[in-house]
């Protein structure tokens, strides 16, 4: 187990300087959403166009992966709604706060399992964590819109303005492009790859910085029980499942830990953002993130560790 724990703990330093320097306030606070903003449309993509690009899937079971990390969201979400009538019920939850929890349960942060994968398995666990991205990406932003229209009582036109941002999304369209350039053979000219490499090399320090910037303790409520629920099924209950259908779709070695590891890392910054626009409890969202990553602190290795 310690060699999984030394291999994330300079992720986890990563996010805790980042928490650092937000609190005191350096370099200042327009410096962040900026900055957020470089990751994800630029940076982000990049490393995910290079690690496709650059990787060889032959030896690699890229479709039964992928399959068991769709069948694994797929069971998440619907253990969040079979739990609804005891979140609206016994727990008193509102709607907007199941649309929280659900988004705390499924939601996933790819800059922490990008990290991770690199940390503990180098470039082919990057490649693989590119695509657990490009299968659960569009599949929970789909699910997580759907049910908060369903249930934080957003309009329909709000959702067909949504539905363009996912096809927009560049996370999605960075994979899509890597995975073409491999499959086709066609790859990128030496000195674009290149080029791509630098920006790429900038994603995961960048990205990890920002997660712990994004982090707000201040944003704790006295729902410990919505708290707990949702923190124990994203860390514990995800990575068992992706575990178990990797077990039936025969998923084994560095592929099944990187799928463990899309199941194991933090909610997803993003969620908050989503909440806020479309009527989702935005305070709740922001506790569910902040628990969901210290807590994956201790977790994430153990959980590996267990399922390894």
């Amino acid at each position: 187990m310690l060699p999984i724990i030394y291999a994330l703990i300079p992720v986890f330093l990563v996010i805790a300087l980042g928490a650092c320097a937000r609190r005191i306030g350096f370099p200042g606070e327009e410096f962040w959403p900026p900055l957020d903003r470089v990751t994800y449309f630029i940076l982000f993509p990049a490393l995910l166009v290079h690690s496709l690009v650059a990787a060889d899937f032959e030896n690699l079971p890229v479709p039964n992966m992928a399959t068991a990390l769709f069948a694994g969201l797929i069971t998440m979400s619907l253990v969040m709604m079979a739990l609804r009538p005891l979140i609206a019920g016994p727990m008193g939850q509102s709607g907007p706060a199941f649309t929280s929890m659900f988004q705390g349960a499924t939601r996933w942060n790819s800059f922490v399992a990008l990290a991770a994968s690199f940390a503990l398995f180098g470039n082919e666990g990057l490649a693989l964590a590119a695509v657990g991205i490009g299968v659960l990406v569009p599949t929970v932003n789909v699910l997580c819109v759907f049910i908060l229209m369903r249930y934080a009582g957003d309009e329909p036109a709000r959702l067909m303005a949504l539905g363009k941002l996912l096809i927009r999304n560049p996370l999605v369209i960075a994979c899509a492009v890597g995975i073409f350039l491999n499959a086709s053979g066609i790859g990128l000219w030496e000195p674009v790859l290149a080029a791509v490499d630098i920006l790429g090399r900038a994603a995961l320090a960048l990205g990890l910085l920002a997660v712990g910037a994004g982090l707000d303790l201040s944003q704790f409520t006295a729902q410990r029980g919505p708290i707990i629920l949702t923190t124990a099924l994203r860390l514990l209950a995800m990575p068992l499942f992706m575990a178990g259908w990797c077990w039936v779709f025969d998923v084994e070695g560095i592929a099944r830990m990187v799928a463990i590891i899309c199941g194991a890392v933090p909610g997803a910054t993003a969620s908050y953002v989503l909440a806020r626009q479309l009527g989702g409890d935005a305070p709740l969202m922001a506790s569910l993130i902040t628990a969901s990553t210290i807590c994956a602190m201790a977790t994430m290795p153990a959980m590996i560790w267990l399922l390894n």
